[in-house]
């Protein structure tokens, strides 16, 4: 690309950031959009096992959250949390970046030495408190959230729940919701799993359907976090789950958007990391607003 043309598409990207902040303040909040359907937020961002740095750190931390390879690494650090070495974390990257990602969290602050050896430090001030940390989940959704702010310039909550009052029946469907986001004045839901796909079932796959059935946004993505195929074993149990929930969804079958991103309709979409995050994002927004169907106003 010629030094001119990237330049101009720079400033054309500034200025639809500019317009997206502009167009925030002149539509209802994300609460506002929630309470339309019936939603109240009563809980968000818990950080029982949230796994970041202090604030001052959180710039370069979601830099290196970017790299697939260093989130396959703290998956390993937390499975081992109360005693690894760099070396026992090698099993997705090379030794010498392993080692530089150990020296980053020490650093930052996350581990700390002890008996010739690495653990997660106790008392971050992320909210993890001495014990245990269940799963990177709560981690990989802050994550995604942050992405959407970032780099969409998006209003993000992650690991939200929803109040059910005496006024409302909503929601009908229990559990999380992994990252609820405003997106020009519509609502978009994601679903975020950390596990591999062979770790995810049925039952998974008709909770995110209930619960987009339940919300009605915009847009609905049902994201995991793996390089892996997606049409092996996730996409068929979408196949097998959306009769069930026929005509709601449109098409019955998922079809193909990208490599292995899949669409089904218009406004749901399955992904996943390869290549990266906020890529793949960029994809489903942008087949979104390209299709007919696409609200553009609220």
């Amino acid at each position: 690309m010629e030094q001119d043309d990237q330049e101009e598409l720079d400033l054309l990207r500034e200025e639809v950031k500019r317009l997206r902040k502009e167009l925030a303040l002149c539509t209802p909040t994300l609460e506002a959009l929630l309470r339309r359907r019936g939603f109240e937020v009563y809980r968000k961002g818990p950080a029982g096992d949230l796994l970041v740095p202090e604030e001052a750190l959180l710039d370069d931390w979601y830099e290196h959250m970017k790299r697939y390879s260093f989130r396959l690494y703290l998956r390993d650090v937390i499975k081992q949390q109360e005693r690894f070495t760099a070396d026992s974390l090698t099993r997705y990257a090379t030794a010498d970046v392993t080692a530089g990602y150990t020296r980053y969290l020490a650093r930052a602050g996350i581990i700390e030495k002890a008996d010739g050896a690495y653990r997660l430090k106790s008392g971050l001030k992320s909210g993890l408190k001495a014990g245990r940390i269940k799963s990177f989940g709560e981690t990989l959704e802050w994550f995604v959230a942050q992405t959407l702010i970032r780099e969409f310039q998006a209003r993000a909550l992650w690991g939200v729940k929803f109040k059910r009052g005496r006024k409302s029946e909503r929601p009908r469907t229990g559990g999380d919701y992994d990252v609820v986001a405003k997106i020009d004045g519509g609502i978009l839901y994601m679903e975020v799993k950390s596990s591999p796909p062979r770790q995810i079932y049925p039952n998974e796959i008709r909770a995110f359907l209930e619960r987009t059935r339940d919300l009605s946004p915009e847009i609905a993505v049902f994201f995991m976090d793996t390089e892996l195929r997606m049409k092996d074993k996730i996409v068929p149990m979408f196949e097998e789950a959306l009769p069930l929930f026929l005509p709601l969804f449109g098409a019955a079958v998922p079809e193909r958007l990208h490599k292995e991103l899949f669409r089904i309709g218009d406004k749901m979409f399955i992904i996943n990391a390869r290549g990266s995050v906020a890529m793949n994002i960029e994809r489903v927004l942008g087949h979104y607003f390209a299709s007919p169907g696409a609200r553009r106003e609220i």
